[in-house]
């Protein structure tokens, strides 16, 4: 009986041992999530973050008056008391723009491309002499590109911005709130199908800056400083398809930064058409960011990865060229360029701008 019992023992040991052991090799382990398996989420949540700081950063322009509006109003300069002529008190805008962005390789993420092409509405209004409000819309759709990475994905952003500005002399204060959803379509090639996942993305953000105007004839220069918070976020999800789909739990990403800088511009004056052109430049210090991080999982193995971010320093540069055709209509272009150690970024504008 000992005998049969120490027998059924070792049968149950050799059994175990078997499992663990063909042909002289242990089975394999569970697979583990690769690194670079959300490269795209991490370069959607990045975009997220960008676009809005963006989209904040026109608010702040249209409020501060950035396309020369003091010398359509007021043609004698910043510190003049009144316009010559009765100001219109609504405006309304509408803007189409394409942005491209490369961000390049930061620990186990492999670097992206993105190009983003959208368009923005606005209605404003001077509610007493000196004090104005706008509120807008932003739509817009980006591709982002993963190449190492074989991922790729999309971004449909909706923002809403609301904008208000205050002058006094020489001084402007002026403000920016946006906030905005989106939608987030994944696709990785696994090497046996594609693995593709939806979820969502969202931004909220603020801007405050204080501008001196210093006019000089035609010619102004208009020192800025400003400080600019967001924080942007993107659900989680579960892929399907393709082999070994990953789950992977939400994030979150927080930036605060300082914008020192100055514009520079010159109008000219023919045929009743005001002709502006302006180039401006900034020094951006990214005071505290979180750059969130992600917990990826295949089964039940799971790893961590950080999220991306900029540089702590950077430099914001753009120019910008507007043609009053009257009182009332105005067409302009603008360039904004964001150049960060990890990041480059550059944005094309035109508009056309109705008053009455």
């Amino acid at each position: 009986m000992v005998a049969v019992g120490i027998g059924f023992v070792a049968g149950l040991a050799s059994t175990a041992a078997h499992a663990q052991v063909v042909e002289g090799r242990r089975a394999p382990a569970p697979p583990t999530p690769a690194p670079s398996s959300v490269d795209s989420t991490l370069a959607a949540g990045a975009t997220v973050t960008d676009l809005g700081s963006s989209f904040l950063e026109r608010l702040g322009n249209q409020a501060s008056h950035g396309f020369g509006d003091r010398l359509r109003n007021n043609p004698d300069g910043g510190g003049a008391s009144e316009a010559i002529d009765t100001p219109l008190r609504f405006r309304t805008w509408g803007e189409a723009y394409g942005i491209s962005t490369t961000t390049s390789a930061q620990g186990a993420f492999v670097g992206d491309h993105r190009q983003t092409y959208g368009g923005v509405a606005g209605l404003g209004a001077t509610l007493a002499p000196g004090v104005n409000v706008g509120l807008s819309i932003d739509q817009g759709r980006t591709a982002i590109d993963v190449p190492q990475a074989l991922q790729s994905a999309s971004l449909d952003l909706t923002q809403f911005g609301f904008n208000a500005s205050v002058d006094k002399g020489p001084w402007t204060w002026a403000m920016a709130l946006v906030h905005g959803v989106g939608k987030i379509n994944s696709s990785r090639d696994t090497g046996f199908g594609l693995a593709t996942a939806g979820y969502t993305g969202q931004i909220d953000g603020a801007l405050t800056e204080l501008n001196y105007y210093w006019n000089v004839g035609q010619s102004r220069l208009v020192p800025k400083a400003g400080f600019e918070y967001v924080r942007a976020s993107t659900g989680a999800f579960q892929e399907t398809g393709g082999l070994n789909p990953v789950m992977a739990g939400g994030t979150t990403v927080d930036r605060s930064r300082i914008l020192l800088g100055a514009e520079i511009g010159h109008y000219w004056i023919f045929d009743q058409k005001i002709l502006d052109l302006s180039a401006y430049g900034k020094f951006v210090d990214n005071v505290a960011q979180n750059y969130g991080s992600i917990l990826v999982s295949l089964g039940p193995e799971s790893i961590t990865l950080q999220g991306i971010g900029e540089s702590q320093y950077g430099a914001d540069v753009g120019a910008a060229a507007s043609l009053s055709l009257t009182e009332r209509t105005r067409l302009y272009i603008n360039y904004d360029g964001k150049l960060r150690a990890s990041m480059q970024s550059h944005q094309g504008i035109v508009g056309v701008e109705y008053r009455w």
